[in-house]
């Protein structure tokens, strides 16, 4: 009995789905919710289809793809990639560059997509959006994806919030990014720095103070509590206590000249006069002026 309903079951799967479920072998248009605008699942060459030329990410992680090069030579194309037709049997790519390169690498001649009407505009903002939701892209990436949205998309950050699912706050920190000098944004994209050395290095205007901070992040290792701490102490402005003497027309030149007499063993006279004034000092000798020159230096004041 076993054995019959086993040679059915193959016999029903050799003749193909809609012999078993009336209807499954049909082309049915697939439109979760809010994608009725994409048409139904088509098998597509890879010899047809061509790279998204808006692609934001100008990089793929070798080793990544390869994770997902094995993982399609196992299992296969699991999420579809939505194409533009551009012309008679041509497509391009609009999201899913990393699953086009990854079934090229596995050998796959085919590939399941979404085929979309899609204008340059459209399909600008559709790969950024991807990339920045379904990427683990870096923080300078993702800088540069919402500065291309708001730009090249006339998004603002309030309109660009809910499309990326991030708040208004928080885009506009990543923007901020773009403000540092190249090589600083190089390091973040690196991973020398994480985000939040990046966001304490924006309290420092001059750029060669950030690049000597970033230096002493990777040398010293430092957190971003101690790197916030170290931009507090050099951002800081030095300020010195000063205090202005006020002393009566002639007094400042007279108390100078005391100053001056003790060590010139009172051989100072002070001829002081409306506007100006004179003071003249005898001395005894070279090196009664050398041991004052020498006083001064020592006190910084020569």
């Amino acid at each position: 009995m076993t054995t019959k309903n086993n040679k059915g079951l193959g016999r029903g799967l050799g003749r193909g789905l809609d012999s078993l479920i009336p209807g499954a072998g049909q082309e049915k248009t697939l439109q979760p919710e809010g994608a009725s605008h994409l048409t139904s699942v088509r098998e597509l060459d890879l010899e047809q289809i061509s790279p998204n030329p808006f692609q934001p990410r100008s990089e793929f992680d070798r080793e990544r793809l390869q994770e997902l090069t094995d993982s399609i030579s196992r299992m296969g194309v699991i999420q579809p990639i939505t194409v533009k037709k551009v012309s008679i049997g041509r497509y391009q790519i609009i999201s899913g560059e990393r699953r086009y390169r990854a079934s090229k690498a596995a050998g796959l001649k085919t590939i399941p997509a979404y085929v979309k009407d899609a204008d340059e505009n459209s399909m600008l903002e559709m790969a950024l959006v991807e990339n920045i939701q379904r990427e683990d892209l870096d923080p300078i990436d993702i800088a540069i994806s919402f500065q291309r949205l708001i730009e090249e998309c006339n998004l603002t950050q309030e309109a660009l919030s809910p499309r990326v699912g991030k708040n208004r706050a928080t885009i506009a920190n990543y923007l901020r990014l773009l403000k540092l000098q190249p090589e600083i944004q190089l390091a973040v994209k690196s991973g020398a720095i994480s985000m939040g050395h990046a966001k304490a290095l924006l309290g420092v205007e001059d750029a060669n103070t950030q690049k000597r901070i970033v230096d002493s992040i990777v040398a010293d290792e430092l957190s971003v509590r101690q790197t916030e701490d170290l931009v507090r102490k050099l951002s800081s402005p030095k300020t010195e206590k000063t205090t202005k003497a006020t002393f009566k027309p002639g007094q400042a030149a007279v108390s100078a000249g005391e100053v001056l007499g003790r060590f010139f063993s009172g051989k100072v006279t002070v001829k002081a006069k409306e506007k100006g004034g004179e003071v003249i000092l005898k001395y005894r000798d070279e090196d009664q002026i050398a041991s004052f020159l020498k006083v001064l230096k020592e006190h910084n004041l020569q």
